[in-house]
């Protein structure tokens, strides 16, 4: 009964505080001129940073810098690599996962941002809006939440 209930209680909490960290960049996104500031991955670093704050992959540099460098690598192969998208996407993620292994950022839901921006031929600007300032907020938010509300050791 201890395990469902502590299962319970992780899973509320992560659920709210999700909905408050995404609602925050969805406005700014939608309700404000400062630019886009969501993507599709944060959502799954929801799971992570208020899930298993406790995680490696959950910790501030591997969050910023894991979507940065996995976007920074799709923003190139949309520039500078001239081959179907077929064959560019699955080459940047795997380029992006192997990067972010090999500098010790690994950030799971990053993985996926080669597959957004090469999808969304997105350009360098991307990486300011909502890359950097996205991960930024979203920093803030799992410090504030994780350190001040819920009293854990984050980040670690």
């Amino acid at each position: 009964m201890n395990f469902l209930k502590s299962n319970l209680q992780k899973a509320l909490i992560a659920g709210l505080f999700s909905i408050i960290t995404i609602a925050t960049l969805t406005f700014l996104t939608y309700k404000t001129e400062y630019g886009v500031f969501l993507i599709a991955s944060f959502g799954s670093s929801m799971v992570v940073l208020f899930g298993y704050p406790e995680s490696p992959f959950a910790q501030p540099k591997n969050i910023f810098f894991g979507h940065l460098l996995t976007s920074a690598v799709g923003t190139l192969f949309v520039i500078f690599v001239p081959l179907p998208i077929y064959i560019i996407i699955p080459i940047a993620v795997g380029v992006g996962i192997g990067l972010m292994i090999l500098l010790d950022v690994p950030h799971p839901p990053a993985g996926g941002n080669p597959i957004i921006v090469i999808m969304g031929s997105a350009s360098f600007d991307y990486l300011i809006n909502p890359i950097i300032s996205g991960s930024i907020i979203i920093i803030i938010f799992g410090i504030i939440i994780n350190r001040i509300i819920l009293k854990k050791k984050y980040p670690l």
